[in-house]
């Protein structure tokens, strides 16, 4: 079976792979409905990252969020029809202490290896996960974006301490929204505290119990634990005020992805004897965790939507083009790619 791949082969330049699929292999073949565009893509995209990353990992097919639909499972444990989420991370190995995300020999999809942009996908069993019945799939486009903020509340559920009554989330775009959402309904009884920086980005957050401006914080506030979903040359201010602003032995997520070294001011961490931990990409048992979720708070779904932003339907080559031109002048929310070939 003949499969056609579109592959970015130099910054703003795709063109189309054949690749064969082997019909024998223990895989799951799927068609693509509706995929989402990451930063990371549109890094890549731009040519934004550097040379020698992109000498390193071009060609390849850009998108790792996407929502399927089953054409063919050899063993039949899905039913054709069925609509799943493909888990990008690969994993080669186990380890029965390190996560199959950070596994240095784990491959990511649209990280040197071809991602969702193929009329066909095969994947192994075990990276598929049922969508809840019903969902709304514009929002299932972008499962994977949410759950990496599941998998952040996951690893803060592992090493932070039990004083959890005031949650602090710095950043207001796209991954501070939907950890904040995450932190809501799995933290129903906590205050939490949004720190940003565009008042119109702030009033998404609706479900929080405050919104801040970053220049603008009262002196007497003090959160629990906090979460960076800021990175970029924000992350510097954005770390150092969580720093100041957090309770002695609360714990720090970093989420954030920063291309340059952040200075932070670690005699303070000394003092107050703070927690600060990484979280990147997610792996099965969040992408279960985050359709469990949506299964039983259907209202996240809502919550979801106002992240939607233009719906493109993709058809060919210059449609892709065009997805991603549209979403590069986005500063909030999500574009989502409607397969349409």
């Amino acid at each position: 079976m003949i499969n056609a791949v579109y592959q970015l082969i130099a910054p703003k330049l795709i063109d189309t792979a054949y690749k064969e699929i082997d019909l024998s292999e223990d895989a799951v073949i799927l068609r693509p409905i509706n995929l989402s565009i990451c930063k990371a893509d549109q890094r890549y995209y731009q040519g934004l990252r550097l040379r020698e990353v992109l000498m390193k990992k071009l060609p390849m097919a850009l998108i790792h969020e996407c929502v399927a639909q089953v054409i063919y499972d050899p063993r039949g444990e899905f039913e054709v029809g069925e609509v799943v989420v493909p888990v990008p991370n690969m994993p080669t190995q186990t380890d029965r202490v390190i996560a199959e995300n950070y596994l240095r020999s784990s491959r990511f999809c649209s990280s040197g290896y071809d991602g969702f942009l193929r009329d066909y996908i095969q994947m192994p069993h075990d990276r598929l996960v049922r969508v809840p019945e019903g969902f709304d799939l514009r929002v299932a486009s972008f499962s994977e974006l949410v759950s990496v903020s599941v998998h952040a509340i996951s690893r803060f559920e592992k090493f932070a301490n039990p004083n959890r009554n005031r949650i602090g989330v710095w950043g207001d775009g796209n991954v501070g929204f939907i950890t904040a959402l995450m932190l809501h309904y799995l933290y129903p009884d906590a205050e939490l505290y949004i720190f940003g920086t565009v008042e119109d980005k702030l009033n998404f957050f609706s479900f929080a119990r405050e919104t801040f401006h970053v220049d603008a914080v009262p002196e007497d506030l003090v959160v629990d634990h906090a979460f960076e979903c800021v990175g970029g040359p924000g992350a510097r201010p954005a770390i150092n005020q969580m720093i100041d602003l957090i309770a002695p032995e609360g714990s720090i997520a970093l989420m954030g992805v920063s291309e340059n070294f952040v200075d932070i001011n670690t005699r303070m961490v000394l003092e107050k004897g703070l927690n600060l931990f990484g979280s990147s990409r997610s792996g099965r048992a969040d992408f279960s965790r985050t359709m469990d979720i949506f299964a039983e708070h259907p209202e996240v779904g809502h919550y979801l939507e106002n992240l939607i932003g233009d719906v493109i339907p993709v058809r060919s080559i210059p449609d892709i083009h065009n997805a991603f031109r549209l979403d590069y002048m986005r500063n909030f929310g999500k574009t989502v790619i409607q397969w349409d070939k």
